[in-house]
Order: structure tokens, then sequence, then C-alpha cells
């Protein structure tokens, strides 16, 4: 793609004293308003270097790069020069590459020879899959799949919750209360009535906490009967979290959890105590952080038994080692920020200069209507009955409308689950926000299914145009001076930004900005094709609108699949 600052920034360098021209780069604008051009260039740093006011500049800059074949206009504005192009020359080159590219458009080599883990989902075996669990599944894999899209080398681990004193709690609980039968019918549902009622048990017989410590106890030490109920445990937890997976059509590299590292710990103890990091206290071992104003970091517990704190910094090594990572990066909710404070202070006082590469992606919380959410006593909403709701209650409208689609059940699945996970994705990944029926099926606005719709009818428009035009538009090959209106021309700047895109959401680990621009794109191209119309007589025109659907079509399916949602074809 033609990087347009770059272009102008080699014409202003011709006409412009006293600035080098990554300078004159940097300071171009692209203005709010369409009115004042496509690009815009502030003189009142160049004041001081001339020694004139900033409007007499602008004035000076603007009459000497007018004549450039590649502005159709350029003006004065106050102090700054506003750059209109010509349009027909910009949309050839943008429509034109979004063609040759296709499904590779705003793909990039960035990354390459540079390798990123996520980290992300990590839900609790023996524990629901909540709703409360679809951000850090969801934004974890949107995070995956535009590294991925940037050309890094980019793994993808599900940091199972499958150790820590809970594993006591629940081994306890099934061998008083469980019984095998129940557990293999619903595992997962089973499995949080023992533990809900262990914590109700427990409040009356405060003994059954020091039973569960002494369970996982041997379990660390990997006595066989703990660790075959344990074993058991995740085996079945991984069989419904994978049903859920499958909905979202989300993989993993790697299902290294907690337990993984349980014999990679003692190494790190013994680094820290060979650093003079650990103190003891009340027979417990921690690292002060005081001076770094954070608070002691509880390593072991006084009976010997590890932490996740202790499990995090053994991960973080050992991925390091096994990966040498560019980036390590973690989606876990803002809850834990001091627990990523302290342990990545832990690695860097370790003297891994590499701790700067482990970076903490925080989200915001879900609550539920009536109050949050809590495993203990039982109030959860699981993500799987989330989905198959919006799946059915899909179906359902799409009987209703009498849409037009080969298979009702593939439709609703794509619209049903890519409604929830836009929704997840729609705004910034730092907010908290409450779960309503209403709001994630609610297919009005800027929503998933409106996406997807658009997606939909560019491809119905594709359809009633014939294989012979649309080959003919494939080529690349049109007048771009039927596609110079206003609509056409605000679509064709939309898809021309959407590379830049992508390499913004990278950097700042925010899906919200893809789905943002999708967003415009989708309202872009309705607005256009409301307002022209596409399958006319004339066959040089009709192949040059068809070229501009087949780019926005081919742009709004790869936002898609930056998301994880796919594309109808028809809806």
């Amino acid at each position: 793609m033609v990087n347009y600052k770059e272009k102008i920034a080699r014409i202003l360098n011709e006409a412009v004293e006293g600035m080098e021209r990554e300078d004159l780069q940097n300071l171009i604008e692209i203005p709010a308003d369409n009115k004042m051009g496509d690009y815009a260039f502030p003189c009142f740093k160049l004041a001081k270097v001339l020694r004139k006011a900033p409007p007499m500049i602008a004035k000076d800059i603007a009459e000497k790069i007018g004549g450039d074949p590649i502005f159709a206009k350029v003006e004065p504005v106050n102090a700054y020069v506003n750059m209109f192009l010509a349009r027909d020359v910009y949309v050839k080159d943008t429509v034109g590459e979004i063609i040759d590219k296709g499904d590779s458009y705003g793909r990039s080599d960035m990354g390459e020879g540079k390798t990123v883990i996520v980290e992300y989902s990590s839900p609790n075996i023996a524990k629901p899959f909540h709703i409360g669990h679809i951000r850090s599944t969801v934004i974890g894999n949107s995070i995956y799949k535009i590294y991925d899209f940037l050309g890094y080398d980019t793994v993808r681990i599900n940091h199972l919750g499958d150790y820590g004193t809970q594993f006591g709690k629940m081994i306890c609980a099934y061998r008083r209360w469980g019984n095998k039968e129940d557990v293999m019918k619903e595992p997962i549902k089973t499995l949080l009535s023992y533990y809900t009622k262990f914590h109700v048990e427990a409040e009356k017989d405060p003994s059954l906490d020091q039973e569960a410590r002494d369970i996982f106890t041997r379990l660390e030490k990997g006595e066989p009967e703990e660790v075959e109920l344990w074993q058991w445990f995740r085996d079945e937890s991984l069989k419904e979290f994978n049903r859920v997976y499958a909905m979202l059509g989300i993989e993993f590299d790697s299902y290294a959890g907690e337990s993984f590292y349980s014999d990679k710990m003692p190494r790190i103890v013994q680094e820290l105590k060979d650093k003079g990091l650990l103190e003891e206290s009340q027979g417990a071992q921690i690292v002060n952080l005081e001076e770094y104003g954070l608070s002691p970091a509880l390593i072991t517990k006084s009976d010997g038994s590890t932490l996740y704190i202790t499990r995090d910094i053994a991960a973080a090594v050992y991925r390091k080692e096994h990966y040498d990572f560019y980036k390590n990066l973690y989606v876990v909710a803002s809850q834990q920020n001091l627990h990523f404070q302290q342990w990545i202070k832990i690695v860097e006082l370790l003297g891994y200069d590499w701790a700067k590469d482990c970076v903490h992606i925080p989200f915001g919380l879900v609550s539920l209507e009536d109050g949050t959410m809590s495993t203990r006593e039982g109030r959860v909403v699981f993500l799987e009955d989330v989905l198959n709701r919006a799946v059915e209650q899909t179906r359902d409208i799409i009987r209703e409308k009498n849409v037009n689609t080969d298979n009702i059940d593939e439709t609703a699945k794509m619209v049903g689950i890519g409604a929830v996970i836009f929704q997840e994705l729609s705004n910034n990944r730092i907010k908290d926000y409450v779960f309503s029926w209403d709001k994630v099926l609610n297919f009005e606005g800027e929503t998933g299914p409106y996406v997807q719709y658009t997606h939909a009818r560019a491809a119905s428009v594709l359809r009633k145009a014939g294989e012979e035009a649309v080959k003919k538009a494939q080529t690349g090959e049109f007048d771009a001076s039927y596609i110079s209106s206003d609509n056409a021309y605000e679509l064709v700047k939309l898809l021309y930004a959407f590379p830049e895109v992508i390499a913004e959401a990278g950097v700042k680990y925010e899906p919200s900005i893809v789905t943002r621009h999708i967003v415009d794109i989708a309202q872009a191209f309705n607005r256009f094709y409301h307002d022209e119309h596409v399958l006319v007589d004339n066959e040089d025109e009709k192949t040059a609108k068809l070229a501009l659907v087949i780019a926005a079509k081919d742009t709004i399916k790869n936002g898609l699949g930056l998301l994880g949602i796919k594309a109808p074809e028809k809806m």
C-alpha cells in the first residue's frame, strides 16, 4: 500500500528547509473534519527556523507543492496546509491492492522472527466455565489473531487453574458427599455443588479447612490416590471446556497449567534464597517489596506449600527458556494488577532483564444485574448456556424474518455466537460492565449482526452481478473516476486505514479498535450502497463499483476474523 504520509513528506522536504523528512512526516495529521482535507501539515514548528509567522509559511508551502499531481487541491488555512488528494489515483491504488491481497489485506511482516506468547482464558478445572471467563477468552483470542496477522510467531497458552488448595477442598468434598456416577453425568455442575457444600459445611466445622490443606499437601507430594482424583477432575473439566471452545472456534497450542510448573518451583525458591531476596515471616517465606511501593509477596506458606506467585515466576522463566519470547502477554482481569506487579518485580530483582517483556493486559469485570458472581455460593451463569441461548434466539429471528440462508442452523451459530463475541469486544477492554441478555442479544445498531449483515449484503450484490462481471472487477482494472463520489471516497479512506488500525490495536492490546473500525466501514458501505446504484447498465461504471464492493467485503471479513467472528455469505 502506498504510504501517503511518507509520499507527502518527500514533497514537503523539497519545499521546506530546516527540517528532516522523518520529522516532517511525524507532523502530518489527518483532519477530523473531511472538509479540511485528507491530510494537514501544521507550520508552528517552522516559525523559529524560518523566522516567519506560521500563516505566512503555510501560504508559501501551499503555493510550492500545489502543482504536484498527487493533490487535487492544496490550500493554506491559518497555520495549516490542508491537502486534498487526487481521488482517482488514491481510489485505484487502494481498491486495487485490497482486491489483489484479498484475505491477506492488512497482514504484515513487522513481527517476523519474533515470538509472542498470549496467555488467556485459563479457567479453573472442576469449576464452571462461566460468563466471567468470556472476557479473557475472547479478548485473548483476538489479541492472538492480531499478533499472528502482524507476522509474529504467536503461541496460545491456556494456563489452566489446576493446582492449589481448592483441589484439597474439592477432593475432601467428593470423598465426603460425592459419587462417581453423578460426576460422570454432569462433571462441572456436580463438582460445583460439592465445592459449594464444602464452604457451607466448613462454616459449621472449621476443621474441614485443615483437612483440605492436608489433602492438597499430599497432592503436592504426588500421593497416588490424590493425584488420580485430581487427574480425573482435570480430564472431565477439559472435555466440558473444549465443547465451549469449539463453539467459539478457539484453539490453544498449550494447556500447560499451574500443575505443569510444580517441579520447576524449587529452582525458583533456591534462586530467591541465593539472591538474598527471601525473608521469613511467621514461618512463611516472603519477598519484601515495600521499597518499591508494593506489599510483601508470599512465596511459600508456613507448611511449605507454594502459591500462585511462585508458579507464575516459574512459568515465566520456563517460557523464556523454552520459547525465547519477544513478548509474554497475560490477558487477566484487572483484579490481579497487584499480583502481576509483584511477580514481575521479583523476576526483575532476580536479574532477568526480560522481565520488562512480560506484560499484564488487564480488563474490567463482568457482574450480573442482581450482583456479582460467586463460585462458592453457586451463583454463576454458564458460558455454554449463554452461547446456546444466543444461537436459539438468533434461529427464531431468522425464521421470523424469513432470512435467505442455505443453512439456518449454521447461520444461527455464526450470528448468535458472533453477537456475544462482538459485544465483548466492542468497548474498551478495561471497562467493567453488567451482563444483560437484552444488550447481548440486541441485533440493532452497532452490533456484530449488523456488520455480518453488511458482509452478506455485499456478497448478495456480487451474486446478483454474476460470475463474469465479478471476475472482470477482480482483475483490478477499472476506471476509478466512477467511484470518486463523497460516499465512495469516505469508504475507500476507511479501507485504506485498516492495516494501520490493526497495528494500533496490536500496540495497545485493544481489539475494540478493530471492532469500532469495521463498524465504521459497514456504515460507510451501507451509505454508499443506499445512495448509489451498483448494478448499472454502463459496464465500466459497474466494474468499478463492483471492485469497491469486493474490497469492502474482503476488509469486513478480515476484520471480523481478527475478532474471532465468522462472516456469513447469506443472511
